[in-house]
């Protein structure tokens, strides 16, 4: 097996009763829970009509400019499965666009994660399968390889093992690894259930601010 040009089997995914329970929970929650130290970046935003993204990974590291490696990925996906692909953010070539689209679409795949630039937009935006993606052009792609499918990959800072929880609303996408997936959904929950207490009593008018001065008073600062 040759070091940027292999593609494995993938040995582990988060069970879908695990993804379903994550599904109805807002991102930011669940990236709060996880002390906000795993982001995709800023630049990386939804492209469709709407939707949430959530499923096991199937990660692709590509050449950028080039697909190949995407199109093998779609052909190994199951019904679910996330496409998680590190283009090195490059937008000079688009990853994917309608034709790509739609073939996964009839494969089943719940979503692509692209880390670089999509094209077909219009096609894209008035569909709901989840695309995320950097940004978008109208040039095409190469189809030379090399690329890695089904091995580690970081997008931004945030790294992606095969069979880890993609998560993505309007907010952004996260990755939850494999082995916390309890753990974070413990945590989102009560996360969850606390937000809506506050915002219960923020619309009742009972919220409690007292903590804003005590901590402007706590870091010395000047009040009238």
């Amino acid at each position: 097996m040759s070091l940027g040009c292999r593609i494995a089997k993938r040995g582990r995914a988060v069970p879908t009763d695990m993804i379903e329970q994550f599904r109805p929970l807002p991102v930011a929650n669940v990236s709060d829970v996880m002390s906000r130290m795993s982001a995709g970046g800023a630049d990386l935003r939804p492209m469709h009509a709407g939707g949430v993204l959530a499923g096991p990974a199937l990660t692709v590291k590509t050449r950028p400019g080039d697909n190949l490696m995407i199109h093998k990925a779609i052909d190994m996906a199951a019904p679910g499965d996330i496409i998680v692909v590190d283009a090195g953010g490059v937008l000079t070539n688009a990853m994917i666009g309608e034709l790509m689209l739609a073939h996964a679409t009839k494969r089943g795949v719940g979503g692509f994660v692209i880390y670089g630039a999509v094209r077909d937009v219009a096609v894209i935006r008035a569909q709901h399968v989840p695309v995320y993606a950097v940004g978008i052009t109208h040039r095409g792609p190469y189809k030379d390889g090399p690329g890695e499918i089904n091995f580690p990959i970081a997008i931004e800072g945030m790294v992606i093992e095969p069979g880890d929880l993609m998560l993505g609303d309007d907010d952004g996408v996260l990755c939850v690894p494999y082995d916390q997936t309890e753990t974070v959904l413990v945590a989102a929950r009560a996360k969850q259930a606390a937000e809506e207490k506050q915002m219960a009593a923020t619309l009742a008018g009972t919220s409690d601010r007292s903590y804003i001065d005590k901590t402007l008073a706590k870091i010395g600062c000047e009040m009238p």
